[in-house]
């Protein structure tokens, strides 16, 4: 095997625009000759590898698992375009992903480095793997998950970890995080200095109101009462049933956590 130096190798991957390792490997392989080393690189479809890496990929699929409401899971594949993002073989590969992920953990995931990497040659785009979350439900409770589907391929994927409720109630809880998207399960999740800014921006803009300073507090805590409706699952206005938040419709069931995942943003 030849003994490639590093320069040897960087020149080979400007000119190429494949990896590092991989150009390393096809000088090894080539004897140290740059030309043929150049060729096997394109013959094997890793030239340009390296340049598609640091293209934007903000479009992408998601896939959801929900296995026997014990375990599930979601993830998200990244790439360029929804063209891509439609292709059949980038939804079976982020759905296997999603599967792989609920049923074998994250190593399950990262064991599908070397598919995702071929996808990348094949549809000569950058894929990864972008957002994911998995829960698992305890002895009393229950998973659940909704995924919508557009133009052949999931765009908003919701996971919900309930405690003491039915299935009937996670899967309400799934659909209504989709449409509320909240960002936090509670006020109390909420950092301190997102509040702490929050309020000040109320104060600011009740007093240019020209509200009485007597008057300002309460103003500010109405309004700031509004900002967690907005943000906190548990204090939304339930999409069933607006009268009532989401904490109210809850009877002894308790929200564990929940996921969100929406392509793009």
């Amino acid at each position: 095997m030849a003994n490639v130096t590093a320069q040897a190798v960087q020149a080979l991957r400007k000119a190429t625009g494949a990896g590092m390792l991989d150009s390393k490997k096809a000088l090894e392989e080539t004897g140290g000759d740059h030309e043929a080393a150049a060729q096997l690189l394109r013959e094997r479809g890793l030239a340009g590898a390296a340049k598609r890496e640091g293209r934007e990929n903000s479009e992408g699929a998601l896939a959801l698992s929900v296995v026997q409401n014990r375990v599930g899971a979601i993830v998200e594949l990244k790439c360029e375009t929804d063209f891509v993002a439609k292709s059949v073989e980038f939804v079976a590969c982020v759905e296997k992903a999603a599967l792989q992920l609920a049923t074998a953990g994250y190593a399950g995931l990262d064991g599908m480095a070397d598919e995702i990497a071929q996808l990348n040659l094949t549809l000569k785009e950058n894929i990864a793997i972008g957002k994911s979350a998995m829960f698992e439900a305890s002895p009393n409770g229950l998973v659940d998950g909704y995924l919508h589907i557009q133009n052949g391929r999931g765009v908003n994927a919701v996971l919900v970890n309930l405690e003491g409720g039915s299935a009937e109630l996670a899967h309400d809880l799934c659909l209504h995080i989709a449409f509320a998207r909240p960002d936090y399960l509670s006020r109390d999740a909420v950092p301190s200095e997102v509040v702490e800014q929050e309020r000040k921006t109320l104060e600011t803009l009740t007093r240019n109101e020209g509200k009485p300073e007597a008057a300002l507090a309460k103003i500010v805590e109405g309004r700031l009462d509004g900002f967690f409706k907005q943000i906190c699952l548990l204090d939304q206005p339930y999409v069933k049933d607006d009268k009532q938040r989401v904490q109210d419709v809850l009877g002894g069931a308790k929200i564990v956590e929940f996921a969100q995942v929406v392509v793009g943003s």
